[in-house]
C-alpha cells in the first residue's frame, strides 16, 4: 500500500509539473501595442490610480458566456476615466486558467507601457485599456507578431495556400455568422497525401456585430495569407479579432474542432468534348489573365515613372545653382534661402537615425534630433516611404516655408532628396511641441499666465503673417498644439506646412475633396463640405486658445459629463457668467491680477469658434483684440458642434469670407 501511495503521489506530482509547464507556455506573450503617439500618463495621478484599479479588477469581474470569458469595464469619471477589456480564448473553459492569464497580462501591460491607450495579446487571453471609450468600435488594425518569422517554409506552398485559405474562410464564416459559435471557431483539415493537417482558429471580441466580426476576420485572413501562407504556422492579432494556424493542435482538444474536407473533383471518365471545353476555357482564361497582368504592370510602370519624373524634377529644382523652387507667384527661391544637404551629413548628425535621437513619430514618418558639422542643433523630419505625405506635400512645404520668414514660424534650414529618402531639416526647438506642455500634469505648472498669453499672441502673429502680411496668402489647414513648437524661451512657432495651401491675391475660399487635418481642430465647413479659407485657421486657433486656458483637450472631452465638447463647456459656463471656472485652477493661481485678461481671451476664443465662418474674426482682428483691453468685444454666438449638430455651408454665401460682418468693420491692426 505504501508503494502504491508513493506511486500515486509521484504521478500526481508529475501531472502538476506538466500542467505548470503548459500553463507557463500558455502565458507566453504574443505581442504588445504601446503607441508613442498617444499621451503618456504620469504616476500617482487620478488616471494612473483608476488604471491600477481597473487592471486589478478585470480578472475578478470576468463573466462566463457559454464557454467564453469576456468583460468590458470602466472606472473613474471625466478625463481620468479608464476603459478596459479582457477576453480569454474561446476554448478556455476553466475560469482559474482564464483569470491567471488576465492577471499576468494586466501586470505585464502596466510594466511595459505608460501610454494612455495600450493592449497586450497572450496565448490564451488579451487585455486592453484606453482613455477613450472603444467598446463596440470596429476599427481594424492588424499586427504581425515576430514569431511568424520563425516558422519554417512548407514544401508545396501553392497547394498549401489553397487548403489554408479554404480552412480560414470557412472558420471566419462560422465564427461571425453562426450564433452557436459565439464568435469563436476551430477546425482542422488535411493538406497532403501523408494525412498531415492544418489546425486553424479564429475569434472576435464579443462587443462587435456579426458584420463587423466578419469584416475584421476577412482583413486578418488576407494579411495572414500575405505573410504566412507559405509557412508552417502564422498568427495575426488585432483589437477586435485574431486568426491563427499551425501544423499541430495548439487549441483545447475539447473545443469541438471539426474536420473539414478540401473539395476535389471526382467522377467518371471524361469525354473528348470535356477535354476540348476545358482546354479552350483554360486558354481563354489564361489570355485574359495575361492581358490583365500586362495592363496592371503597364499602369504600375506608368505610376512609377510619374513618381520618378516628379522626384527627378524636384531634385533638379532643388539642386539648381540658380533656384530651388518656384512659388505660385512665379518668384524664385534662391539657393541662398534653402540649403541642399547630403544624406551622409544628416546620417552623421543623427547617428544614422538612432532611436536615442528620435523625437517623435507621425503619419509622415519620424523626427530626429541632430547636430550639423558647425555644431548647430537641428530637427530632422524623415518622410516614411509609405507616408501619406508624398512628393507633392514635400515640395509644397519646401516652397512655402523656405519663402516665409517670421519669428513665429519654424525655420526650414535645408532638405535632402537622395534615392527614396525625402528629408526636411529644421531649426531645433528644445521644448518640443505645445501639446506636451498644456496636457502634461508635470509640465503644465511651468506655463504661468504670462507665458500662456505670450504663446497665444505668438500663434496669432504667426497666422496673421501667413494670412495677410507675407507675399503669399497661406492657409495652414492643420493647426493644432502638436504643430506649434516652443523654443528655449517658450516662444511659439508654427510648423508643418505639408498640408498648407496658397491663395491668390483676390481668392478667399477654396474647395477640396481631400479633407486633411485633425478632428477637433477642423472647422465644420471644412470637415463637412471641404470648404477652407483663412476662417478655417481662425477656428483651429480658437480651439487651441481654449485648450491652453482650460488645460483640456477638445478631442476626447465627450468622455466627461460636463458637456459634449470642450467648446460647448466653454459656451455653457460663459452664458452662466462662470467664465473663470473654465480656466485651469493651476493657471488661475498665477494670474490673480489678470483675471479680466483671462476672461477676455476666453471671449475671443469663443468668437473664433462660432459656427458661421463669416461671424469669426480675421487674425488681424484677433491680434488687435489681444493687444487692446479697451476695445469692446461683440457677443459670441453658439460654437460649432456645441449642440452635437453638423452644419452645411452654402458655398455662394462663403465667397466673401474675408469680408466680415459689420461687427468687425471698425477693427483694424495698428
Amino acid at each position: 500500500m505504501d508503494k502504491d501511495k508513493m506511486s500515486s503521489t509521484m504521478i500526481m506530482l508529475i501531472i502538476i509539473l506538466m500542467l505548470h509547464v503548459v500553463s507557463c507556455t500558455d502565458h507566453l506573450i504574443i505581442d504588445t501595442y504601446c503607441p508613442d503617439n498617444f499621451p503618456f500618463y504620469t504616476s500617482n495621478t487620478s488616471f494612473h490610480k483608476n488604471l491600477k484599479l481597473l487592471m486589478e479588477t478585470l480578472s475578478s469581474n470576468i463573466a462566463a458566456s457559454n464557454t467564453s470569458y469576456f468583460n468590458n469595464t470602466s472606472i473613474g469619471q471625466g478625463l481620468d476615466k479608464v476603459y478596459g477589456q479582457a477576453l480569454c480564448r474561446g476554448d478556455i473553459t476553466n475560469s482559474t486558467v482564464c483569470k491567471e492569464c488576465i492577471e499576468k497580462a494586466s501586470k505585464d501591460l502596466m510594466n511595459r507601457c505608460k501610454s494612455e491607450d495600450a493592449m497586450v495579446w497572450y496565448e490564451l487571453c488579451q487585455v486592453r485599456y484606453s482613455f477613450q471609450m472603444f467598446f463596440s468600435d470596429a476599427v481594424y488594425t492588424g499586427k504581425y507578431p515576430k514569431q511568424n518569422d520563425l516558422e519554417k517554409r512548407v514544401s508545396d506552398p501553392t497547394s498549401f495556400q489553397q487548403v489554408l485559405t479554404y480552412l480560414m474562410n470557412n472558420l471566419s464564416n462560422e465564427a461571425a455568422f453562426n450564433p452557436a459559435k459565439n464568435m469563436f471557431a476551430t477546425a482542422e483539415i488535411e493538406f497532403s497525401a501523408k494525412k498531415e493537417r492544418i489546425y486553424g482558429l479564429v475569434e472576435c471580441t464579443k462587443d462587435v456585430s456579426e458584420t463587423d466580426c466578419g469584416s475584421c476576420l476577412s482583413s486578418a485572413v488576407t494579411e495572414l495569407n500575405a505573410c504566412c501562407s507559405y509557412r508552417e504556422g502564422g498568427i495575426i492579432v488585432s483589437r477586435n479579432c485574431n486568426v491563427r494556424f499551425d501544423l499541430f493542435q495548439f487549441f483545447n482538444a475539447s473545443s469541438a474542432a471539426s474536420l473539414l474536407i478540401f473539395p476535389t473533383s471526382k467522377g467518371g471518365k471524361w469525354k473528348p468534348w470535356m477535354y476540348v471545353l476545358t482546354i479552350c476555357g483554360s486558354i481563354s482564361i489564361l489570355a485574359v489573365l495575361i492581358g490583365l497582368c500586362t495592363a496592371c504592370r503597364r499602369q504600375k510602370n506608368d505610376r512609377d515613372k510619374d513618381e520618378e519624373r516628379s522626384e527627378r524634377m524636384l531634385f533638379q529644382e532643388l539642386s539648381s545653382p540658380k533656384n530651388v523652387a518656384i512659388t505660385q507667384e512665379g518668384e524664385l527661391i534662391s539657393s541662398d534661402q534653402l540649403l541642399f544637404m547630403t544624406l551622409a551629413t544628416i546620417k552623421a548628425g543623427t547617428d544614422d537615425f538612432s532611436n536615442t535621437n528620435k523625437l517623435g513619430q507621425g503619419g509622415f514618418g519620424a523626427v530626429y534630433k541632430g547636430v550639423l558639422p558647425d555644431g548647430n542643433e537641428i530637427a530632422v523630419k524623415r518622410l516614411s516611404k509609405k507616408s501619406w505625405q508624398g512628393i507633392e506635400e514635400f515640395k509644397n512645404e519646401i516652397i512655402l516655408i523656405a519663402k516665409l520668414q517670421h519669428k513665429n514660424l519654424v525655420k526650414l534650414l535645408g532638405c535632402v532628396l537622395e534615392g527614396e529618402e525625402k528629408i526636411l531639416v529644421y531649426e531645433f526647438m528644445s521644448n518640443r511641441s505645445l501639446d506636451q506642455f498644456i496636457f502634461d500634469p508635470n509640465k503644465r505648472p511651468k506655463l504661468d499666465w504670462k507665458t500662456c498669453y505670450g504663446i497665444i499672441g505668438g500663434i496669432a502673429r504667426g497666422l496673421l503673417y501667413l494670412h495677410e502680411e507675407s507675399r503669399l496668402k497661406i492657409i495652414h489647414r492643420d493647426l493644432k498644439p502638436n504643430n506649434v513648437l516652443l523654443d528655449h524661451e517658450l516662444v511659439a512657432k508654427i510648423s508643418d506646412f505639408g498640408m498648407a495651401r496658397m491663395f491668390s491675391e483676390n481668392q478667399n475660399t477654396a474647395n477640396t475633396k481631400r479633407v486633411v487635418g485633425t478632428h477637433g481642430y477642423m472647422a465644420p465647413e471644412y470637415a463637412m463640405e471641404g470648404l477652407f479659407s483663412v476662417k478655417s485657421d481662425v477656428f483651429s486657433f480658437g480651439v487651441i486658445m481654449l485648450e491652453i486656458i482650460s488645460g483640456k483637450r477638445n478631442g476626447g472631452f465627450y468622455l466627461t459629463e460636463l458637456a459634449p465638447t470642450l467648446l460647448a463647456y466653454a459656451w455653457k459656463l460663459w452664458n452662466e457668467g462662470k467664465g473663470l471656472e473654465f480656466a485651469d485652477p493651476i493657471l488661475l493661481e498665477s494670474c490673480l491680477d489678470y483675471e479680466s485678461e483671462v476672461l477676455r481671451c476666453i471671449h475671443i476664443g469663443l468668437l473664433c469658434v462660432q459656427e458661421d465662418p463669416q461671424h469669426r474674426p480675421t487674425m488681424s482682428n484677433v491680434v488687435v483684440l489681444l493687444g487692446s483691453e479697451s476695445m469692446v468685444l461683440p457677443q459670441p454666438r453658439q460654437p460649432a458642434f456645441s449642440s452635437g449638430k453638423m452644419i452645411r455651408v452654402d458655398p455662394s454665401a462663403s465667397t466673401n469670407c474675408s469680408l466680415n460682418d459689420s461687427i468687425w468693420s471698425n477693427i483694424s491692426p495698428r
